[in-house]
């Protein structure tokens, strides 16, 4: 069990559905009123699923500057922000400007990206992404805590960049990575301050989530990080309002949500601290205002 403090997430809306802005900031300003301690936004470009007309999600960075403004506490965040969207120095500014926005409520969560509709419509490369992403990921964490950096790779050539102003904390800003790949724990785990699973990556199951956790904390010790000097969190599917699984734009698995009374999710979810966990995002299907709502129950029972 993990001895930092417990905090409860949850992931807004992404391409379940057409979501206008009044209603997504509805439903932030719901979710922080009942208590979460974090927000979450998706960071893709479109789906394509087969046999239905494309889906794509609102741009994510915008969307978090907005949440910035429209919420007073809770903290804010990529799920993951895929580094090949931008030139890397770019998502350097872009999280410090909206550290600075929201008042220092950034954790900035990173990764490789995934899904193949991203990139190639899109004109970014879908090859090499690891390494793509190791450079980047370098060039992020050392402009955000240093400042500057002079960078010259294979993918990315950054002379002599300099990121100023840099947010309200300066080369505080929280880093996490979304991987369960070993290359990209072995390349970021020295540096972050929080790793995070998806919950397709452990089939939505405490028991299965413990052995992902050994391994990964295998890993950190393997680079010389102790486990417990980074917060582990978890995306954790639920499902109220009598839905059973997510939209079909979602490839998946075939992952059944967390279900039950708001007792029953609240002690399901329970579950998951007690492998060591210490943040986890909700993942709620449905995602609507009254969705939400049904969680004010669960959000308080896992807070006393």
């Amino acid at each position: 069990m993990s001895s930092r403090p417990r905090k409860i997430g949850l992931q807004l809306p992404e391409a379940e559905r057409l979501v206008r802005w009044p209603e997504m900031r509805a439903m932030a300003q719901l979710a922080e009123a009942i208590g979460f301690d974090s927000l979450w936004i998706g960071d893709h470009l479109i789906y394509l699923p087969p046999d239905e007309p494309a889906k794509g999600p609102w741009e994510a960075w915008s969307v978090i500057a907005a949440l910035a403004e429209a919420t007073e506490r809770v903290e804010l965040a990529p799920l993951v922000a895929c580094t090949a969207f931008h030139n890397p120095g770019i998502l350097a500014k872009k999280a410090a400007t909206v550290d600075e926005i929201s008042g220092g409520r950034l954790i900035l969560g990173l990764g490789a990206g995934w899904n193949l509709p991203d990139f190639e419509p899109f004109g970014f490369p879908f090859d090499h992404r690891v390494g793509r992403f190791e450079e980047a990921f370098t060039i992020i964490r050392t402009l955000l805590s240093e400042g500057a950096i002079d960078f010259h790779g294979q993918y990315y050539d950054l002379p002599n960049c300099i990121l100023t102003p840099n947010g309200p904390r300066g080369g505080d800003l929280p880093l996490l990575v979304g991987s369960v790949g070993e290359r990209m724990l072995r390349a970021t785990l020295p540096y972050i301050d929080a790793w995070n699973v998806w919950f397709e990556d452990f089939e939505n199951d405490p028991d299965q989530l413990r052995d992902v956790i050994a391994r990964v904390d295998r890993i950190a010790e393997d680079v010389g990080r102790d486990p417990g000097t980074f917060s582990h969190s978890v995306a954790v599917l639920v499902g109220v309002l009598g839905a059973t699984n997510r939209p079909s734009v979602y490839p998946s698995r075939g992952q059944r949500p967390i279900t039950g009374s708001p007792l029953e999710i609240a002690h399901r979810i329970d579950a998951f601290y007690e492998e060591g966990v210490d943040h986890i995002q909700i993942v709620l299907t449905p995602i609507t205002l009254e969705a939400i709502e049904t969680l004010a129950p669960v959000v308080e029972q896992l807070k006393s």
